[in-house]
């Protein structure tokens, strides 16, 4: 998208999970009105910008998720 490449945002866009990449696409494009379009990807922007924010929801990648370092124990006596 131009939008993408005009803010620097493509490395941002690409890193996102596949899942948040196609609700975004699937959220702007059937937008009835060129407005409410424009609207959908000024939020979808500033949340690449932000980094933190996915669809108005708080969102972490992955990388930077905590991990617990426990591990499951395996089921036994199946």
């Amino acid at each position: 998208m131009q939008a993408l490449a005009e803010r620097r945002l493509t490395s941002a866009y690409r890193q996102r999970p596949a899942y948040q990449k196609n609700d975004y696409l699937a959220w702007i494009k059937p937008a009835k009105q060129d407005p409410t379009r424009r609207r959908r990807l000024a939020q979808m922007l500033e949340e690449l910008e932000q980094g933190d924010r996915y669809m108005k929801m708080a969102w972490r990648p992955s990388a930077a998720r905590p991990v617990s370092g426990r591990r499951m124990k395996p089921r036994s006596g199946r």
